[in-house]
């Protein structure tokens, strides 16, 4: 089950305007989430003590969502707070992430959600900035952006066309009407190839060992980063790499390096493939780690590098949900 909130403000205190405001509030949360009104279990409102004349329940119901159970209550007087405000909150049988609104005055309310928010989390392979950017991203109803997916599109590309990617020349052709898109499913990242959706077949470790070569051309680089800041300046994003707050967001207002011993990121790589089917050994899954490690580090064009602004978080010893934590209250310290 999952929790869609939302709030809004009325003009005045009174029955029309009350109406109007709950109506264009219900729709937009049903719209931008692609609501169907079987997954409704109930919807709740509160309303600030200076709205008296008109329950936003009623006027939910009046507006036709009148289909499950509706509840309204009176917030207490508080000093300062946001004047004739409607919040609500809808339980919907759901998996997938949703997306919270809040129009006219009461965005100021969510200043994550009223500008566009980017987080970018960087760090080595198996750090598990994959799966904490995808999970802070849900937690928070944005975006999430996976940058390496762009540059394993690439080198899936050499993979199907038997090209050299040791040869510079060679690469540059084969990407100059390269055609790679971002697009999202259910709140999923899809990753296009020439059209075709290669979401599952880049994550091979053959791909993956390739991608951290290919990535390191400048013209591959400028190419992909100019894709991936064009995403962020019209989405809310987390963004996950080896270079985002160095390079491609220097500017991001927050920014987590993650990082955790070699052998640990070998052992949550190497059960990763297990789930996945793909067949290869501890040892040598540690030493694919141990080389991509040494090239992203050492690569000319925006090496692995921590930026100095950046907040850094060992996750050796640590699960996901207290690294998903660590980063929320950073994050949620600030908006």
């Amino acid at each position: 089950m999952k929790a869609i909130r939302g709030a809004t403000t009325v003009a005045k205190d009174c029955p029309e305007d009350i109406r109007e405001s709950v109506k264009e509030l219900l729709d937009c949360i049903f719209s931008e989430n692609n609501l169907r009104l079987d997954e409704v279990v109930c919807i709740m409102f509160s309303s600030t003590a200076d709205i008296t004349s008109f329950y936003p329940a009623k006027a939910a119901r009046e507006a036709g969502y009148a289909r499950f159970p509706l509840y309204s209550s009176s917030e207490p007087a508080i000093e300062g707070a946001l004047a004739r405000c409607i919040r609500v909150m809808i339980l919907v049988e759901r998996s997938k992430a949703v997306k919270h609104i809040y129009l006219r005055e009461a965005k100021m309310l969510r200043k994550d959600l009223s500008r566009t928010l980017n987080i970018a989390i960087d760090g080595p392979a198996g750090s598990g900035k994959s799966t904490v950017s995808k999970i802070i991203a849900e937690r928070l109803g944005i975006l999430y952006l996976d940058t390496g997916a762009m540059y394993r599109a690439i080198a899936l590309k050499c993979v199907r066309e038997n090209a050299d990617y040791a040869d510079k020349d060679v690469v540059r052709n084969l990407i100059e009407n390269i055609d790679i898109k971002v697009d999202y499913c259910n709140g999923a990242q899809v990753t296009l190839l020439d059209g075709e959706d290669v979401s599952s077949q880049i994550r091979t470790p053959q791909v993956s060992l390739l991608a951290s070569y290919v990535s390191a051309y400048s013209f591959v680089r400028t190419k992909m980063v100019d894709l991936q800041r064009e995403i962020a300046a019209k989405f809310s994003c987390v963004l996950d790499g080896r270079d985002i707050g160095t390079n491609v967001l220097p500017d991001c207002e927050f920014k987590f390096f993650l990082t955790a011993d070699s052998a640990v990121r070998a052992k949550r790589r190497h059960e990763e493939n297990i789930s996945k089917g793909i067949t290869q050994s501890f040892d040598d899954v540690l030493k694919d780690i141990e080389e991509r490690d040494f090239h992203d580090r050492n690569r000319a064009v925006a090496p692995l590098k921590q930026a100095k602004d950046a907040q850094v978080i060992d996750t050796s010893e640590m699960t996901i949900d207290q690294v998903v934590s660590a980063i929320l209250t950073k994050v949620e310290e600030k908006i």
